[in-house]
């Protein structure tokens, strides 16, 4: 039976990932950061093991081989973080950090996988994002690590293709889960975040961020179809290099591959109001 990695799987898309897996055969190792996470998976399916792992702990990720018994046919590479807030306003640690779980981690762990990856001529996934192909206002430091981790994901997939190791990138918009449903409480942070001086600059985008994102996270996609996105790329006998995810993510692709870039800039200093 085919075995998997999936990061990132105590919560969100990371968790309905690896127990969709699990209902369709696979062997599932499900990294998780929290113990008591780790517990409900394994109780949650006979295939799920949960694996402790912090994707920026090179202890732990240099005994991948041996934690996952020898053998692996693909990793979903799903964990990550959102650092938000308008450029000048970032804290500088934070966005090392951004790019330690967003980036650097995806690759330790791929790194350390690659061995079994190749015996098995196995399936990379990363989880990625539209923001990797469209950047968007107060969310600069995400989107410039999902840029490049889709140019690392783009450079592997040629590098790799000796072997016949498949690799993929998922690009999800906006998608029903928690960090959608609780935007109201990422809004408050980042402005409770901000110098008084930043505050008073950016008032204005935050008030328009809270209504434009209020109304994303009503329009929000189904994890579902990540799901099927990740479920194709892990068993499609040619598997896409992109897979977008959701309807505002198409349209975005769309827009700014059609659009003069002062156009499209245009368009979204008008929907966040920064102009």
């Amino acid at each position: 039976m085919s075995t998997v990695l999936v990061t990132g799987a105590g919560r969100g898309i990371g968790r309905a990932i690896a127990l969709h897996l699990a209902s369709q055969g696979w062997d599932v190792h499900a990294g998780v950061r929290q113990l008591a996470d780790g517990e409900e998976l394994r109780q949650a399916h006979p295939r799920l093991t949960p694996v402790s792992l912090d994707i920026t702990d090179s202890e732990q990720i240099a005994r991948l081989p041996e934690t996952l018994g020898g053998r692996l046919d693909a990793i979903v590479n799903n964990a990550g973080i959102v650092v938000s807030g308008p450029v000048e306003a970032l804290n500088i640690e934070d966005l090392r950090r951004q790019f330690d779980v967003n980036l650097i981690g995806q690759v330790a762990v791929t790194q350390a996988a690659l061995s079994l990856l190749r015996a098995a001529r196995g399936r990379v996934v990363f989880i990625s994002s539209i923001s990797g192909r469209v950047s968007s206002p107060f969310m600069g430091a995400y989107a410039s690590s999902k840029f490049a981790l889709e140019g690392l994901a783009d450079a592997l997939r040629i590098e790799l293709r000796p072997w016949g190791i498949r690799v993929s990138l998922i690009e999800p918009g906006s998608i029903d889960t928690d960090l959608w449903r609780n935007v109201d409480q990422t809004v408050d942070a980042v402005e409770a975040g901000l110098r008084p001086d930043h505050r008073q600059l950016y008032g204005k985008q935050i008030s328009t961020m809270r209504k434009v994102t209020a109304r994303i996270a009503k329009q929000a996609a189904p994890p579902d179809k990540v799901i099927a996105a990740v479920e194709h790329a892990l068993t499609a006998s040619r598997p896409k290099a992109r897979y977008p995810v959701g309807t505002d993510a198409r349209i975005q692709i769309a827009a700014n591959a059609v659009l003069p870039d002062r156009m499209f800039d245009a368009l979204v200093a008008r929907a966040t109001g920064a102009r």
